[in-house]
């Protein structure tokens, strides 16, 4: 993989079976994801199309078309006076972890957010985790509270704990944050 170059996107409703398929492991074997049961591929359209309406999905490819991993952004809380701020997640094959993808796909989607109009950026990550960890650190995050014993998967509480990064630090009165439908006319199809 890390001999092919690689190209990020923005997903389409045709990715979502790979999607699902890269994801499924996560929710059944691990406690990374709170999900219980993995989503299927239609499930996980509906929710790239839900997503792309307002916020960024990515994909990161190689030179075949393989996704080999994703990173989206969502509300991060649905109060109006949230608005300004997001919640991230990257997800990646197994056989891609390590190998500077989710930077790759951090490195496309965090400016996006920032011509948005985003101010903050938040990543829950289920601990421990040190790979998740070391990628939000490495992109800017910082570690700001710990919820213990949120939630109960694979016989055991775990904590989540929560990183966050500045994407303006603008004070001014903020205009309303883009959909990225309206930012996405204007990007080429290949992001990075």
């Amino acid at each position: 993989m890390s001999q092919q170059p690689i190209a990020v996107r923005v997903a389409r409703a045709e990715d979502a079976a790979v999607i699902a398929a890269i994801y499924a492991p996560i929710v059944r074997d691990t406690a990374i994801s709170f999900e219980t049961e993995p989503p299927n591929g239609e499930e996980m359209a509906r929710r790239i199309a839900s997503t792309l309406a307002t916020h960024p999905w990515l994909v990161a490819e190689d030179a075949d078309g393989q996704v080999l991993g994703y990173a989206y952004a969502s509300k991060h809380q649905e109060r109006g006076a949230y608005r300004w701020s997001v919640n991230v997640s990257a997800y990646l094959a197994q056989a891609a972890r390590g190998q500077g993808l989710g930077r790759r796909l951090y490195g496309v989607m965090l400016p996006l957010l920032r011509r948005q109009g985003f101010r903050r950026a938040f990543a829950g990550i289920a601990l421990p985790n040190a790979a998740s960890v070391g990628l939000h650190e490495a992109m800017g995050f910082e570690a700001m509270a710990v919820y213990p014993d949120v939630g109960f998967k694979l016989g055991a509480w775990r904590d989540v704990g929560w990183w966050s990064l500045a994407l303006s630090q603008d004070d001014e009165p903020p205009a309303e944050p883009v959909l990225f439908p309206v930012l996405a006319r204007d990007l080429p199809g290949r992001l990075g």
